[in-house]
Parts: structure tokens; C-alpha cells; sequence
């Protein structure tokens, strides 16, 4: 093992591994520093996207959707399968599967691109040297590497809620929620955000009579709100029990049953579950880092400060991912290291941050890109909306999908796409187009002129566009 590097990169999760790939691909000397244990306390790439994140909690919500579809959906297909049951030890074995598979395939990719794994936990030291501390079953000794470049990809750890501390029996975050052995008769979920809904849909199909407690008065507050109403009322009517408004005061335990108090609009309640997840967002992981010793310069919600480049104040450091400004999200971490990656290579990199979609893989999925309709308001723009709903589509309509719409806002002079905002089936995937017209600062008429195949479900976003000039053919 060389100690000298072009490059070190601290993290090797979707940003880190990333990044490290391509700076390896410009013909740099790399190498990547994660010190992740997967649950055999083996070494394991991908961070928390690839290990408890995206990755697995995408795994179980698949598993659980094809079990409600079986259930209450494929009757009205013809398809009749009696009796029907869910083996949870199996459902999650296949998730760990799926995420071993993947995390030992970005071992293969770091090791065809000559980039070296430092398994370990990386701390900063003076003039771009960094401590290497190993971790696994023989650790070993500290040890010191120097680069010309750092890249610091170290993510985000789940927000502590002093209320309720989690114990990973009872009260667990969210990596806890995606182990559990046994489906919970009742569950509790503190936040109605992206990881609470989500969770929340897991394991309501699984059979969980399940309570989201939201602090805040609006669901889903950042999301548009003609989708967002759209989004609860289906939510809902899957079964989930959003309560708004309700702050969770304190918790307590009989090693059984958790017991969750809160204030509400309709004053101080109690709650009891047979498990609590606590949900409530992500801060940034620098903990261990050594930002103070080496001059870091973190703000006052612990974010590195970076540039509009991820330049921080320290020559030659560069940062990326959850760990800075903007929305916490793997594929924005992944383009910010390659763009790192680029600029140090003394190429120019591009991230449009306007131009970042959000996902969240509920059923119906919901799915936006730029401004909303109420940012666009506060911001005194004039806009025009074109809404298409799902239930107009002939492919929806085939899948027995049609609940949700997309809606297009576009400048009234130019006709330049603001925003795409969905929610409907596979608008994970559907949401790309609105992302490649913005990149490219498209119009609503670039795809209104653009021939979209039939029947497919991408015709509702050519009908939203033909809508912002009150063109729609099909509603």
C-alpha cells in the first residue's frame, strides 16, 4: 500500500465511490476510505444509500406492494390466489441478499479502476494528511496517507429525538426498521417525511395498523401542494393514519409496548405501540471527522461550507453529498463527486442543483423536479399549469393504475419548463423527461412536439404539455 494519493477519498457511499471512480478514470491515484461493517461485521462499500437506505428499503417496498397487489388487486385481473401469506424472515433474507450482491459489486467496480480501499475511518490531520483508524474483526494499527486532493463523502446519520431515544428494540431509527423479524400489530412512525411515508407503506401492507405523528401542520410541506393533497388522500385511504399537528412530548416503555405522548390540535393525547420508528430527517455524519483540529469550517447546523465548486476553506479539500448544502439526496452526491472529480482533474464540472429530482417510492410513486406552484407564487412569477390525470391515460387505465396526474408549470413568456411535479405510477421513471427538458431548458412545446409511443404512461406528461396551452387532446 502506497501513502501518497492524487486523491483520498472519506466515504464510500454513492458520492465517495463514485467520485473515487472517476478521478481513478482521469488518471489519478486514488483511494477510497470506508470503514462500514455490514451485520456480520464484514467490510461493506455503499454507505447508508447501499446498506440501510435506499437500496433495502426499495427491496421491501417492492416485496410489499406485489403482496397488496396479490391481495386486493389481482382479483379485478382474474387472477385469484386464496390464502395468500407473507413470510417476513424470507422477504428480508432477499433484501440482504439484493444489498450484499450490490455492495460486492462496487468492491469489483473500485478494484477495475485500480482505486484502493482503505477499510477503515478517516480523520483529517494538517496539510491533506488523514488517519487512517481499520476496522473489522483485527483492526489493526492507525495509520497516515497523504493526498494532494481530499474529497469528504461521509453522508448523514438519522436526527436524534430527544423525546424519544432510540434503544433498536422498541424505538428504533430507520435502519432498525427494515430488520424487523415479526410485522408489528401496531406501529408507530414519528415524521410523515420521505423515510416515514415510506416505511410507513412497508409495513401497513404487511398488515401494521400504522400512526404517522407529523409536527407540522401541512403533509409532505416541500412538495407541491396540489400533489401533496393528492398524495394524502390515497395515503389514507391505503390505510395509513396521518395525524398533523402532533408534537411527541415524551415516550415511555413496559418492555412490551411503547407508550408516546404528544400535544395536538386536539390537546395532550398518549398513544401505544408495539414499535416506534423515529423518522424525523438526517443530519450530517462528521463526527470523528477532526473538522476542528484540521480548520474545518462546518456551520451552525454542522454542514461542511463549500463553494458553489465543494471547495471548503482548506486548500485542496473538497466536500460532497449529505455532508453539505442541498437536498440529502445519493443521486446529487454522486454527481457532485463527479464533478469533483472533473475539476480536479482540471476539467470543468456540472451539477444544475435546479435541476435535481426527488422520488418517493410510495405507491402511487411521487416524483418532482424545480419549482413548485407555491414557490412561484411567493416569488412573483407568472406561470402557466398543464394537468394531466392518470385516469385519462389508456395504459393506466390497462394497469388498473389511475390514480395521481402530472402537472407542468412553465413561464408564461417563454414557455420554459419551472417545474414537473407527479404522482402516479413509475413516476420514478417518468419524472426523467421533465429532468432532461429542464437540463436542456426545454419548453412545454419541445414536448408537446415530441412523439410520444402509445399506449404508455409517458403520454400523460405529453398531455400536461399540450395542457399548458389548453392543447390536451384526451381530457
Amino acid at each position: 500500500m502506497d501513502n501518497k494519493y492524487n486523491v483520498v477519498v472519506i466515504g464510500g457511499g454513492p458520492g465517495g465511490y463514485v467520485a473515487a471512480i472517476r478521478a481513478a478514470q482521469l488518471g489519478l491515484t486514488c483511494a477510497c476510505i470506508e470503514g462500514w461493517l455490514d451485520p456480520a461485521g464484514k467490510p461493506a462499500l455503499g454507505g447508508t444509500c447501499l446498506n440501510v437506505g435506499c437500496i433495502p428499503s426499495k427491496a421491501l417496498l417492492d416485496s410489499s406492494h406485489h403482496y397488496t397487489f396479490i391481495r386486493n388487486e389481482a382479483a379485478d385481473h382474474g387472477i385469484h390466489v386464496p390464502g395468500a401469506t407473507v413470510d417476513i424472515n424470507r422477504m428480508i433474507g432477499r433484501k440482504d441478499r439484493i444489498v450484499q450482491t450490490l455492495t460486492q459489486g462496487i468492491a469489483g467496480l473500485l478494484r477495475k479502476n485500480k482505486v484502493e480501499w482503505l477499510q477503515g475511518r478517516g480523520r483529517l490531520l494538517p496539510d491533506r494528511r488523514i488517519e487512517v483508524m481499520p476496522t473489522g474483526a483485527q483492526p489493526g494499527e492507525p495509520y497516515i496517507v497523504n493526498a494532494d486532493h481530499i474529497i469528504i463523502a461521509t453522508g448523514s446519520v438519522p436526527t436524534r429525538l430527544p423525546p424519544a431515544p432510540v434503544d433498536n428494540e422498541l424505538i428504533v431509527d430507520s435502519t432498525g426498521a427494515l430488520c424487523f423479524r415479526d410485522v408489528p400489530r401496531r406501529l408507530g412512525i414519528i415524521g410523515a417525511g420521505v423515510i416515514g411515508i415510506e416505511l410507513g407503506s412497508v409495513w401497513s401492507r404487511l398488515g401494521s395498523k400504522v400512526v404517522i405523528l407529523e409536527a407540522l401542520d401541512e403533509f409532505l410541506a416541500p412538495v407541491d401542494r396540489q400533489i401533496a393533497a393528492e398524495a394524502e388522500k390515497i395515503l389514507r385511504k391505503q390505510g395509513l393514519d396521518i395525524q398533523l399537528g402532533a408534537k411527541v412530548t415524551g415516550t415511555g416503555s413496559n418492555n412490551r409496548e411503547v407508550f408516546v405522548t404528544f400535544d395536538s390540535p386536539a390537546g395532550k393525547q398518549q398513544v401505544v405501540f408495539d414499535k416506534l420508528i423515529v423518522a424525523v430527517g438526517r443530519r450530517p455524519n462528521t463526527e470523528g471527522l477532526g473538522a476542528d483540529e484540521a480548520g474545518l469550517k462546518l456551520d451552525e447546523r454542522g454542514f461542511i461550507q463549500v463553494d458553489h465548486d465543494c471547495r471548503t476553506n482548506l486548500p485542496d479539500v473538497w466536500a460532497i453529498g449529505d455532508v453539505v448544502r442541498g437536498p440529502m439526496l445519493a443521486h446529487k452526491a454522486a454527481e457532485e463527486g463527479v464533478a469533483v472529480a472533473e475539476r480536479i482533474a482540471g476539467r470543468p464540472g456540472h451539477v444544475n442543483y435546479a435541476a435535481i429530482p426527488w422520488v418517493i417510492y410510495t405507491w402511487p410513486e411521487i416524483a418532482w423536479v424545480g419549482k413548485t406552484e407555491q414557490e412561484l407564487k411567493g416569488e412573483g412569477v407568472d406561470f402557466r399549469v398543464g394537468l394531466f390525470p392518470f385516469a385519462a391515460s389508456g395504459r393506466a387505465r390497462a394497469m388498473g393504475e389511475t390514480g395521481g396526474m402530472i402537472k407542468m408549470i412553465c413561464g408564461t413568456e417563454t414557455d420554459r419548463i419551472l417545474g414537473a411535479h407527479m404522482i402516479g405510477p413509475s413516476a420514478s421513471e417518468l419524472i426523467a423527461e421533465a429532468v432532461l427538458a429542464m437540463e436542456f431548458e426545454g419548453s412545454s412545446t419541445d414536448i408537446a412536439l415530441t412523439i410520444h409511443a402509445h399506449p404508455t404512461l409517458a403520454e400523460a406528461t405529453h398531455e400536461a404539455a399540450l395542457g399548458v396551452s389548453r392543447r390536451s387532446l384526451h381530457i
